[in-house]
């Protein structure tokens, strides 16, 4: 049984119950507890999707800073589409570019590659090794370092203090 990978399943389902259950009710509670709890041993005893996490205050500190980066990218990105679809006489080069990244956890590659495509704009549309090949709605490089910076860096940077 992997104690780790039960705790972390447990502590997110938890918190997923407790924000959409948007109550203080004690009995609410310990039944999302229980829920949590169970759900947490049956799917995760055996998986080993959270081993690569670090516990270390460092790590939760780049969790929340990540999360940060995530969303100002998100909101940034999501104008700049909106931009591009309002004025339509504007120049894009859409395109495939490839990128690099030093991640080496699986997680963290997966992370990062949701993050790329969550993002307006962007789409990973494949992995290999430490490659992705991620199209982009208007292409500001085609150099594999400067793609790299533009996109991966802000996201990579906390993702590999996480996952080390």
């Amino acid at each position: 049984m992997k104690i780790k990978n039960i705790f972390v399943s447990f502590s997110i389902t938890l918190l997923l119950w407790f924000l959409y259950s948007n109550t203080l009710d004690l009995s609410i509670f310990l039944i999302g507890v229980g829920v949590s709890l169970f759900t947490a041993i049956i799917f995760c005893s055996k998986c080993d999707l959270f081993q690569e996490i670090n516990f270390t205050l460092p790590a939760i500190i780049h969790t929340f800073l990540y999360f940060f980066v995530f969303m100002l990218e998100l909101i940034k990105s999501n104008l700049d589409v909106a931009r591009i679809v309002l004025s339509p006489s504007l120049p894009i080069n859409p395109g495939i570019v490839e990128v690099k990244t030093v991640l080496k956890s699986k997680m963290a590659r997966v992370l990062l590659s949701n993050s790329i495509t969550l993002t307006p704009g962007t789409i990973t549309v494949d992995i290999k090794d430490d490659t992705l090949y991620i199209h982009w709605i208007n292409v500001k490089s085609e150099n594999i370092e400067e793609a790299t910076k533009k996109i991966v860096n802000k996201f990579e940077k906390h993702l590999i203090k996480i996952y080390g």
